[in-house]
């Protein structure tokens, strides 16, 4: 794909850039930049502005909660500075957080934006299934307490596959326009007493993977069958459905986009190995 330059400063020439970046969100108030707060946005943009001389934007594939993490956040800017492409991996990761770590930096003609480029996105989430609260993984993990019946998580999670509307998913404060969002796959993983959910849709409403995750530990701990998942869908009801659970595991592991971008694809994030049950349509 070529790289397309647009003089919109006069004579000089502006870049767009796209980096590929991971963090702990354990020490963030969430993405989006806000006053009198540390988050992730904030963070990079500080980075970026100093490498740059210059305030800089940017804008990411899908804005993260508070404690929620990343293996691969996807995130693009304009600037009218010339430097290496190093300058925005290594330099970067010299002035910021080490929470934080710039991975690759490719530079991309203005057509692309991190957000509305993206094809699909795939969220994991890490829950400890044993007695004791996680120590050595605090703020990494999610934890339920009691054995979860996986059997009963899987039949629930079949009726989340395809196009539906998740308004029984999505948090009171969601500006999408639309609720109606299309599930690719769930796969759950189990082995040594930790419990991993992949997820892949088109895109995610606010707090939609964390309210899934809710509802499946309803179902697993038997609080209710699985056949509530199809209530849930059909019910478009946030208030009947279970609580938004703990986001210290929830990760952004991949953002996919068309290959005429020729971006680096997302790192490996494996869990533990362990029987594999997929949904996958």
């Amino acid at each position: 794909m070529g790289n397309a330059k647009n003089p919109l400063r006069g004579n000089e020439i502006i870049v767009r850039l796209v980096l590929g970046v991971e963090y702990d969100g354990s020490s963030f108030c969430g993405w989006q930049i806000q006053p009198n707060a540390p988050t992730v946005q904030g963070e990079i943009e500080k980075g970026l502005g100093q490498i740059a001389a210059e305030p800089i934007r940017v804008f990411c594939a899908g804005r993260t909660d508070t404690g929620v993490h990343a293996a691969y956040q996807v995130v693009h800017f304009e600037t009218g500075s010339s430097r290496p492409i190093t300058a925005w991996v290594r330099g970067v990761n010299a002035l910021i957080s080490r929470d934080i770590s710039v991975l690759w930096a490719v530079e991309v003609c203005d057509e692309f934006h991190a957000r509305y480029s993206a094809k699909r996105r795939t969220y994991r989430y890490l829950l400890m299934n044993r007695d004791q609260r996680p120590g050595l993984l605090k703020d990494k993990v999610g934890w339920y307490h009691k054995t979860l019946n996986i059997d009963s998580m899987i039949s629930a999670a079949r009726f989340l596959l395809g196009r539906h509307d998740f308004s029984s998913f999505r948090s009171s404060e969601c500006q999408a326009k639309s609720p109606i969002r299309t599930v690719d796959s769930l796969a759950i993983k189990e082995d040594a007493g930790l419990i991993i959910f992949d997820i892949t849709a088109n895109a995610f409403l606010h707090h939609m993977v964390r309210n899934i995750i809710g509802a499946l530990v309803y179902i697993g701990a038997g609080k209710q069958g699985a056949g509530w998942m199809k209530e849930l869908l059909e019910a478009r009801d946030r208030n009947i459905a279970a609580p938004t659970f703990d986001p210290n595991g929830l990760y952004l592991t991949s953002v996919e986009y068309d290959a005429k971008w020729n971006l680096p694809g997302a790192s490996v994030f494996s869990g533990p190995s362990g029987r594999i049950i997929s949904t996958s349509t």
